[in-house]
């Protein structure tokens, strides 16, 4: 995409091919025209089309564009929130639904792989999310007791075990997260396209909106050439939205988030570097991730962009990191580098909107974009549907805030971001 190996690096190179599609050329009309081709607007669009409305999804560049293409392929169960924070700004009733809710999330993501039969790398050993040092075991502590309290299946797992899945006596301990997973997540986006086309929807790429209006209780959404007429409009642009809805974007900070790959790791390496295929991640401030591909790459990654300085900055703290991690990885060469950015909301909390009258939309997933997006597509085409009321949504609706100084922000992350590779080998 973009002719550019760093907008989707592996994923792009290993993904199944695209589905064929084009760009809006003319004027139809729809019961729902769903905005975005990411894991929301396509959960939407496939779950509205499987229930027999007529569904156009509109997007601007590519399926899997923005971050559905270019995340770490972590299929994460909750939020970064713990449990009791987030009931604590929801309050009870919605905190525990919207709890319940992605508790549930990786097993909606794997049953629709499954019923779709979407390649995509699948891995249903679960997550880790390592501790570094007591702080970080007193906060996968904390996350363990306030999740079991809730009945998942999550425990916190000593050094020594830790140790034996990832190789690695980096961490004081890890969470291990059995509804948790890993796959490629272009090739779920582009298989989650598949899918809504054999249901019946229309998908017509490098169709940008912009402009929209209301005219006789419907509402016309013009592309550069071509126009869409539907009762409803699903907003499911996120935190790479243009046109008419670019408040949505503003009122998230943009994150660089780069990962690196190695080339496939023999044989004798995977019997000691995650042989479980965990996905992991740590509990620094500036995290990092890591994880392997179903060819044997080690994809690690951290905080930061891969341009400007920042490149030569993050590579060289990518390869100190790894060998400290793994000694055996000294040597090992990097065959793909990409970055994206990550849409974080001021209280890492993700949103509902209502834009206006049929028009709604869910963004700010805060990094966790598999699982929650996939589960709010489904939640907007159930209110879609009448199935579900807007009181019985997960998460309840709020007004768009849009960041004050947000470019300087955004700037403040990035050289902050390139400061603390510069200086800092690991822990």
């Amino acid at each position: 995409m973009l002719n550019d190996p760093r907008s989707h690096g592996l994923w792009e190179a290993t993904a199944p091919q695209a589905p064929i599609t084009a760009a809006l050329d003319r004027q139809i009309s729809a019961d729902v025209v769903v905005v975005g081709g990411g894991y929301t607007g396509m959960s939407c669009a496939l779950h509205l089309a499987e229930a027999g409305r007529q569904v156009v999804l509109l997007e601007g560049r590519e399926i899997g564009f923005g971050g559905a293409g270019r995340n770490v392929g972590l299929i994460n169960a909750g939020l970064w929130l713990m449990p009791d924070d987030l009931t604590a700004k929801l309050g009870s009733i919605h905190g525990e639904r919207l709890l319940r809710l992605l508790g549930e999330g990786p097993a909606m993501v794997m049953d629709l792989i499954d019923r779709h039969r979407i390649d995509c790398e699948l891995e249903r050993n679960g997550t880790l999310h390592c501790a570094v040092g007591q702080a970080g075991l007193m906060e996968i502590r904390e996350r363990e007791a306030q999740w079991q309290r809730r009945g998942a299946p999550v425990e916190v797992l000593d050094a020594d075990e830790t140790k034996k899945r990832l190789g690695t006596r980096a961490y004081a301990a890890s969470l291990l997260d059995r509804r948790a997973g890993t796959l490629q997540p272009l090739a779920y986006a582009r298989g989650l396209a598949q899918a809504c086309l054999r249901a019946g929807a229309i998908i017509c790429t490098s169709s940008p909106v912009v402009a929209a209006g209301k005219k006789n209780g419907r509402w016309t959404l013009r592309t550069t050439n071509g126009a869409v007429e539907a009762k409803w409009v699903v907003v499911a642009t996120d935190a790479y939205s243009t046109g008419p809805w670019t408040s949505v974007r503003n009122e998230q900070v943009h994150l660089p988030y780069f990962n690196l790959a190695t080339k496939p790791l023999g044989a004798e390496l995977l019997q000691s570097i995650l042989p479980g295929r965990e996905g992991t991640w740590d509990t620094k401030t500036i995290l990092s991730s890591f994880r392997l591909d179903k060819a044997g790459r080690l994809v690690f990654g951290s905080v930061g962009a891969l341009r400007n300085t920042g490149t030569a900055i993050h590579k060289a703290w990518a390869r100190r990191a790894l060998s400290k991690l793994y000694p055996q990885l000294r040597d090992a060469e990097f065959e793909d580098e990409w970055y994206g950015q990550i849409g974080m909301t001021t209280d890492a909390m993700p949103r509902s909107h209502k834009h206006a009258q049929n028009v709604i939309g869910f963004s700010g997933y805060n990094g966790r974009g598999i699982s929650p997006g996939t589960v709010f597509g489904r939640e907007l085409a159930l209110l879609i549907l009448g199935e579900k009321t807007e009181t019985e949504l997960a998460l309840p609706q709020s007004e768009l805030q849009e960041i004050s100084s947000l470019g300087l922000r955004e700037a403040y992350y990035e050289v902050g971001a390139q400061i603390a590779h510069l200086t800092s080998a690991w822990h």
